[in-house]
């Protein structure tokens, strides 16, 4: 099946996107009727509390979910119709992820974690890539070491690791700075603010208001809805003068 594209000047677009879930006989609706344009290379955060739907919404945007209704447009590809082929194609070439959960292969060390996210981009292979952003992220020293002799916040910087070493044009993030400490998180801050002044586009979800005043944009959500679009409040403010 050849997949309707669309020439439009945002990387990512939302028209209408719903997302419903059946719990026995209560439906619950975790993303209501949401439209949103996002350019190539916006800094992006969506805000919002804990059942807003922001993770939901993130899983939208990489494919690991399906929409209930609406469509999705994804660097000029309907990703709302893709059959299941292009999908897993669509997440190999053009989103990268850093989850929650860290979603390390706990019989891979930490090179191999990250040099494996590069080859499932179908890009060739090159450790020098892994050693450099596990060298970026502070963990030159634990090259070798398997998930389960890691800290909770080394975990996540591998994780961040590897989504960087793809080379994908999207990076999306679910809570990146979750499991760190304050000096870390600002680190991961840094690289994930470099990667957007490169020219990927990073979306970010959390539910911290400090990480929000980094953001080019911040899309605040509640119970689904978008009830916020725009700068953040006040001003951009620097990732030197944040504190949580």
């Amino acid at each position: 099946m050849k997949t309707r594209e669309r020439t439009t000047g945002n990387i990512i677009e939302l028209e209408e996107v719903s997302k419903k879930y059946q719990l026995g006989e209560v439906c619950v609706t975790a993303v209501d009727n949401i439209s949103l344009g996002i350019a190539p290379g916006e800094f992006v955060v969506v805000l919002g509390p804990s059942g807003s739907g922001k993770t939901t919404l993130l899983n939208l945007i990489g494919a690991l979910d399906t929409a209930s209704s609406g469509d999705i447009c994804m660097d000029g590809k309907y990703i709302t119709r893709m059959n299941r082929a292009e999908r897993s194609r669509y997440r190999r070439e053009t989103v990268s992820f850093v989850f929650q959960s860290f979603n390390l292969f706990p019989g891979l060390t930490a090179l191999e974690n990250v040099q494996f996210g590069v080859e499932s981009a179908e890009r060739k292979p090159n450790g020098g890539t892994a050693k450099e952003m596990l060298s970026r992220v502070g963990l030159e020293h634990r090259l070798h070491h398997f998930p389960h002799q890691l800290s909770g916040g080394e975990q996540q910087r591998v994780a961040i690791a590897r989504a960087l070493a793809t080379g994908n044009p999207i990076l999306l993030a679910d809570e990146p700075t979750g499991e760190l400490d304050f000096k870390t998180g600002i680190q991961i801050l840094e690289l994930l603010h470099e990667q957007s002044h490169s020219g990927r586009t990073v979306l970010i979800v959390t539910h911290n208001r400090e990480i929000a005043r980094v953001a080019d944009r911040v899309v605040e959500l509640s119970s689904g809805h978008i009830v916020r679009d725009g700068v953040p409040e006040n001003h951009i403010a620097a990732i030197a003068d944040l504190s949580w």
